[in-house]
C-alpha cells in the first residue's frame, strides 16, 4: 500500500467525508479538498476567523488515477482552464468572455476516470491572478511567476467514490484563530504584493503572451512561444 496523510482544515470535525457534500463551484468542482500541509491546514481551519479544526486522514492511494497538474506534465493553463470551468468568473469585457471559451475548449482536461487532483490552490489572492489573466491585463509569465512566488499553497484533491472510500478518518484538534487568522492573512497579503509586483514587472514586457495573443495566434498547448515562457 501507499498510504500517505491528508489533512482537512475547516470550522467542525468531519469523521466520514460525503461525496455528496460540497461545493460544485470550487476549483476542481465537487470533491474533498486537503493539503498535507500541517501549517497550511490550521491556516485554512481558522480562514472565516473562528475557531477550528485540523482532520487528519490516512489515504491508501494504490490504484488510484491521480492527475497531478504540478508534475511538469502540465502547464499553468490547464489549471486555468480547470478553474474556468468550475470557479465563477467576473467577465467584464468580450475577450473575457472569448479567452474563457478558448481556453476551456483548448487546455481543460476531462476529470472523469480521475480519483485524485493535484494542484494550485485559488484562494481570494490567486483567483485574482486568473481573473486579469482573462481579463487581458497580467502576461502569461507574470501568471506563472506569481502562482509560484506566492505561496497560496497546493492542495490534494479527492474526487471520486473510490477515492472517498479510502479516507480513514485518523483524528481532529483544535486551531485557534488568534494564532492561525493573522497567519492566513499575512500569507494573502504577501501573495498580493507579488501580484501588484508582477502587475508593474509586465509593462516592460516585450515578448511576453497576453491571453489576446494566444486568441488571435490560436495557440495551443504545446505553441513553443508559450513553452518557452512556461519554462524558462
Amino acid at each position: 500500500m501507499s498510504v500517505i496523510q491528508l489533512l482537512h482544515g475547516t470550522d467542525h470535525i468531519i469523521e466520514v467525508p460525503d461525496i455528496h457534500i460540497g461545493n460544485p463551484h470550487n476549483d476542481y468542482g465537487m470533491g474533498f479538498y486537503c493539503t498535507r500541509v500541517d501549517e497550511m491546514a490550521r491556516e485554512w481551519a481558522c480562514k472565516k476567523n473562528t475557531d477550528g479544526f485540523v482532520n487528519s486522514y490516512d489515504f491508501d492511494t494504490e490504484g488510484l488515477k491521480v492527475l497531478n497538474l504540478l508534475a511538469g506534465t502540465h502547464t499553468v493553463l490547464n489549471w486555468m482552464a480547470l478553474l474556468l470551468q468550475f470557479r465563477t468568473f467576473k467577465l467584464d469585457s468580450e475577450v473575457a468572455v472569448d479567452a474563457r471559451d478558448y481556453i476551456i475548449d483548448h487546455y481543460s482536461i476531462d476529470l472523469t476516470g480521475y480519483d485524485v487532483v493535484i494542484g494550485y490552490r485559488a484562494d481570494d489572492s490567486y483567483f485574482q491572478y486568473a481573473e486579469s489573466f482573462v481579463s487581458n491585463t497580467l502576461p502569461l509569465r507574470s501568471l506563472n511567476k506569481a502562482l509560484k512566488l506566492g505561496k497560496l499553497g497546493e492542495q490534494t484533491v479527492v474526487i471520486s467514490q473510490k477515492g472517498f472510500d479510502r479516507l480513514h478518518f485518523v483524528n481532529a484538534y483544535p486551531v485557534s484563530k488568534s494564532v492561525y487568522y493573522p497567519k492566513f492573512l499575512d500569507r494573502d497579503t504577501k501573495a498580493r504584493d507579488t501580484y501588484r509586483k508582477e502587475i508593474k514587472k509586465s509593462k516592460s514586457y516585450r515578448d511576453d503572451i497576453f491571453v489576446l495573443d494566444i486568441l488571435r495566434e490560436e495557440m495551443s498547448n504545446d505553441d513553443p512561444r508559450i513553452q518557452r515562457i512556461l519554462f524558462e
